[in-house]
């Protein structure tokens, strides 16, 4: 089985619901992957949106997630620092730690990528570092992507 990231909220290509977005109550889906490579001592997640007019705007920074976690639950909380063994979120592009979700300006859908890295070693950043800031600590360490698409549209009003 190769590594792979799947939500019970939207499956892949489809529309992530409202309760997931800026339009709803703004709470991070449910997330749960399988099949980590061996050498996995810890997993980084990224979501992001490269359809957002000014360029890619970046959701969710998650990072230093144990080896033992294949899942995190809806509504994970906004703050740097997680009970989930010394797990952290960095800042999202709204400048918050945790999740931020899909707000973007009425018209076509966005696409929006939730990357989830499997990684041989625990990240030396801080938290509420910038996705910048974990992807240039993640390289060279990054066993695997499992990767997770979804599809958010607003209307016009």
């Amino acid at each position: 089985m190769a590594f792979a990231l799947t939500c019970p909220a939207f499956g892949e290509g489809s529309a992530i619901p409202v309760r997931h977005t800026c339009d709803g109550d703004d709470v991070s889906p449910p997330l749960a992957w399988r099949d980590a490579p061996a050498g996995t001592q810890t997993f980084a997640l990224i979501c992001d949106d490269p359809d957002a007019p000014a360029g890619t705007w970046v959701h969710w920074v998650l990072y230093n997630l144990p080896a033992s976690t294949s899942e995190l639950p809806e509504n994970v909380a906004k703050v740097e620092s997680l009970d989930l063994g010394g797990a952290r979120q960095g800042r999202n592009d709204f400048r918050r730690p945790g999740y931020a979700g899909p707000c973007p300006p009425p018209g076509p859908a966005h696409r929006y990528f939730f990357k989830l890295y499997a990684l041989d070693a625990a990240l030396p950043v801080k938290s509420g570092a910038l996705k910048k800031d974990v992807e240039a600590a993640m390289q060279g360490h990054t066993l695997a992507t499992a990767q997770l698409i979804g599809m958010y549209a607003r209307k016009k009003r």
